[in-house]
């Protein structure tokens, strides 16, 4: 049997969050399915996740490996930089509308020593879709890549 996993969204619990220390419960309040992963492929997943809503460099830091390559599209722009350029962005406090902010892991496909997971950042004014291949390397799991989406949301009328 191949070991591999797809997990359908969980964001029930990530809906009724609202203040960040709520939310720091819902990191880890992950449906069954992404919870039969093992943690340890989780776990540069759950970091990313908390570098999102805690604004801190550290958090993003374990999530990545030096090389990773960030790629996306914004505003019909192709984006691309390094995770170092990517973590320095960090604000270092979470934003101002983090009560309003839900992100979760949406799916992870594991195979050997390679994943691919897909999180999601649904934010007030725009929602992410990140695309993450990860690696193990020396034992230890990273993400290697990003390719990620934004989508603006239209404005409240």
């Amino acid at each position: 049997m191949k070991p591999s996993i797809i997990a359908a969204a969980f964001a029930t619990a990530l809906t009724a969050a609202p203040a960040l220390a709520l939310a720091q419960d819902a990191w880890t309040a992950h449906s069954p399915a992404i919870q039969a992963v093992d943690a340890s492929v989780r776990a540069p997943l759950e970091a990313y996740l908390r570098g999102h809503a805690t604004g801190l460099a550290d958090e993003f830091r374990p999530a990545f490996h030096p090389d990773a390559q960030l790629w996306g599209m914004r505003n019909g722009t192709l984006i691309r930089m390094t995770s170092d350029e990517y973590i320095s962005r960090a604000s270092g406090a979470p934003a101002a509308d983090e009560a309003q902010r839900r992100r979760w892991i949406e799916s992870i496909d594991v195979t050997g020593d390679t994943a691919v997971a897909k999180i999601v950042l649904d934010y007030p004014t725009v929602r992410f879709t990140d695309y993450m291949s990860l690696s193990r390397i020396d034992g230890r799991w990273v993400i290697v890549n990003k390719m990620f989406q934004a989508d603006p949301k239209a404005p409240a009328a």
